[in-house]
């Protein structure tokens, strides 16, 4: 075998070794030593391989499969495809995600100089992802070890010509089992731990990825839980419902200290609760490459558990009657308005998702929507949320939906996928919507709030009414696109609905495969609903 072919098959069998089940490949002439080595891999059913023709794509793509939980890596060519990896990289540092990226390059020797499609790749991501620079293989071992460190690997392969496999291919070896149980978070395990006593009126803040630790932590204490909706933590009878309207209340100006963790990102209530002198912030750590808390802690800990005691119900009880309150009082709210709302779809959606489903959320409004709109589930319904929250942004939202659908439906076929996103997300990924005839495709039904622009804008400082001659050019960016006709560009099947029971009607009866529901709603009447609702409690 030729050297780029035996050093593209070793990097494809450490992928395996490595415990790697899903490779997202973006097609190139460099990276064809990868390719044909994958092909290989995917035949021999060592891992399954999804072809993308956009870089972008392919890297949240993989990004979705690796938050579902498998181990995902996304390999391309040369060049600016390389840097269209950027943002999915961004994402995984942010939230500590061990995505793998496989990137081609020329050999060294022709850095610094005019070869086609060859630029420094070097460190290219820098302080996101650890590195590794291959033009032979290192020693067995090495890729695992770099990537138990948490967060993106970034492996760099110099490629000689010739590019395409010689002769016959020996197999690859299936990965051996590693030994060991896998660690668990315990809040009872007390030698780990920081104690927390009882005494001072607390909250339980859960940010995303917060995970079942802060539900235990809250129903320890006889606290509140103010649990986001893709925290992992909005279960049981502890988890509010509105609580980021409630802690503008005479109740929520009570509140003495917070316990955080998770990373919360979505309320500016809970901003300015968790930067409030009169409270005491106490941390958990959490996952990503910026662990610092943007906000001031008096303590930080690895874990933590609660000092033995009896709560006091009042304050729980309190919480709950107020939340209850204030909950019948957005209902009816949303109820008189005059055409449906996008709360009331995030509403619908949430009831939507069954035990054991999954539902993927786009940044801007929906999230927030879905936060006023989500009841808390029964302990072990094992519905999952889950967004990308390390950076909250609304690149490759369809794709990592995707992933996530696919990741899910691996390990439980008849398991239900839903994704929640606005037209400007759903738009500035619709090359997501590109599969090939061959690939991997998952049953997911993907739900457009369309209100013709974007409108997380008119409920901050630039929808006020004094900007509202700049704001549609600069913020609302009306665009007029038919998603029916986009949708038909790509053989996605679409519905448009205008009503919730034909929302309603379309969530209950999926077609299979990738579908668009479109539900159109207003964009000129939020700033004024938005403000509606702030002043419920």
């Amino acid at each position: 075998m030729n050297a780029s072919t035996v050093l593209a098959r070793a990097v494809v069998q450490a992928l395996i070794d490595a415990g790697v089940t899903e490779l997202v490949l973006a097609p190139g002439s460099r990276n064809a030593p990868l390719a044909f080595a994958a092909y290989d891999a995917d035949r021999q059913g060592l891992l399954r391989l999804h072809t993308r023709i956009d870089e972008r794509t392919a890297g949240f793509l993989a990004l979705g499969l690796t938050k579902s939980g498998r181990r995902a890596a996304v390999a391309c060519t040369s060049g600016t495809a390389v840097a269209n990896l950027f943002p999915a990289v961004m994402e995984a540092a942010h939230v500590g995600l061990p995505l793998i990226v496989v990137t081609a390059d020329r050999p060294a020797s022709l850095r610094g100089t005019g070869a086609s499609q060859t630029t420094d790749q070097v460190m290219i991501f820098g302080e996101f992802a650890s590195f590794l620079d291959l033009d032979e293989w290192p020693s067995p071992g090495l890729l695992g070890n770099v990537a138990a460190a948490g967060g993106p690997l970034h492996l760099n392969v110099q490629f000689e010509l010739p590019l395409t496999p010689e002769g016959e291919q020996a197999p690859f070896s299936a990965p051996v089992p590693e030994k060991g149980r896998c660690q668990t978070h315990d809040i009872s395990d007390r030698e780990a731990a920081a104690p927390l006593p009882l005494g001072p009126r607390t909250v339980v803040v859960a940010g995303d990825d917060a995970g079942a630790r802060a539900r235990q932590v809250a129903e320890a204490g006889g606290w509140p839980l103010f649990a986001e909706p893709t925290s992992g933590s909005r279960t049981g009878d502890h988890a509010l419902r509105t609580y980021r309207l409630l802690l503008d209340s005479d109740l929520g100006r009570q509140i003495e200290r917070v316990i955080v963790l998770g990373h919360p990102t979505l309320s500016r209530p809970v901003t300015r609760l968790l930067s409030r002198e009169d409270v005491e912030v106490v941390a958990v750590a959490h996952a990503g490459i910026w662990s610092e808390r943007p906000f001031p802690v008096a303590a930080t800990h690895q874990a933590v558990w609660v000092e033995d005691g009896t709560p006091d119900p009042a304050w729980l009880g309190a919480w709950r009657e107020l939340d209850r309150a204030t909950s019948r009082q957005l209902d009816r709210l949303l109820h008189e308005q005059p055409e449906l709302t996008p709360h009331e779809v995030a509403g619908a959606v949430s009831a939507a998702v069954p035990s054991g489903g999954l539902l993927v959320v786009g940044a801007s409004s929906p999230i927030r929507d879905l936060d006023l709109m989500a009841r808390p589930t029964p302990v072990g319904s094992r519905r999952k949320v889950i967004a990308n929250r390390g950076l909250a942004g609304i690149d490759g939202t369809i794709s990592t939906a995707i992933g996530a659908a696919l990741a899910r439906q691996q390990r439980d076929p008849d398991a239900r996928t839903i994704a929640l996103m606005g037209d400007v997300t759903f738009l500035h990924d619709a090359g997501g919507l590109v599969l090939g005839p061959a690939e991997p495709r998952p049953d997911l039904t993907i739900v457009v709030v369309n209100d013709d622009g974007g409108s997380i804008f008119t409920m901050l400082e630039q929808g006020a009414p004094a900007y509202a001659e700049q704001y549609d050019r600069l913020f609302g960016t009306p665009h007029g696109v038919d998603l029916a006709s986009l949708c038909a560009s790509t053989r996605t099947p679409h519905w448009k609905v205008d009503s919730l029971p034909e929302l309603q009607q379309a969530l209950a009866s999926p077609n299979g495969g990738i579908e668009v529901v479109e539900v159109r709603v207003r964009r000129d009447n939020r700033r004024e609903l938005d403000a509606a609702i702030r002043g419920l409690a």
